[in-house]
């Protein structure tokens, strides 16, 4: 079960989100209460470099700050709408998360891998989980959208994802994650695909 904890804003997320052997991190670069700057994402990756995927994680950005995110923070891979990605000119080698929401229109194709989010990113709200698992047997689908460590289990039986992601779902307080919480996610998501 590939694992993504997203919107990092502190050293001790990040070290918690490793402890926990996630799969990826995410720095969101979008309007959130858990934006950060290149810079400060730059800062936060460092120990995770290497060792786990960096994700810079855009929303109806313009290409000009595509391009300066790209340079000074050189994420291991953009997650983006799949209508951002038809405009935005990308470098060919940089690997994309390409972003489907629940109840949106569609691309007429989807790609190898999608996360799958409900209408609002880090609302804290279950997107739909049948939708979710039909394009599930399409693609390697990363399910995202109000996940916790006491649904995570279950949204994994029904949809039969690829991979999990959350953001509030393990958080003290908006924007503030827990260690204590990403633990118990990772280890209700992996436990549950042992099962």
């Amino acid at each position: 079960m590939w694992v993504k904890i997203c919107g990092m804003t502190t050293p001790a997320a990040v070290a918690a989100a490793l402890d926990a052997q996630v799969d990826a991190i995410g720095f969101v670069f979008a309007d959130s209460v858990r934006r950060v700057s290149a810079v400060r994402a730059v800062q936060l990756a460092a120990p995770a470099r290497g060792r786990v995927r960096c994700v810079a994680v855009t929303r109806q950005a313009a290409q000009q700050e595509i391009d300066a995110m790209l340079a000074e923070f050189a994420p291991d891979v953009l997650q983006a709408e799949w209508r951002d990605l038809a405009r935005l000119r990308l470098p060919r080698e940089l690997t994309v998360l390409t972003v489907v929401r629940a109840g949106s229109a569609t691309p007429s194709s989807l790609p190898a891998r999608v996360l799958f989010e409900g209408a609002l990113s880090g609302a804290g709200l279950p997107c739909d989980w049948t939708q979710a698992q039909r394009f599930a047997q399409q693609t390697e689908l990363v399910l995202a959208g109000g996940l916790r460590a006491d649904n995570v289990a279950e949204a994994i039986r029904l949809v039969r994802p690829f991979g999990v992601d959350v953001s509030s779902g393990v958080e003290a307080a908006p924007g503030i994650k827990s260690p204590q919480e990403i633990l118990r996610f990772v280890r209700a998501a992996r436990e549950e695909q042992r099962s």
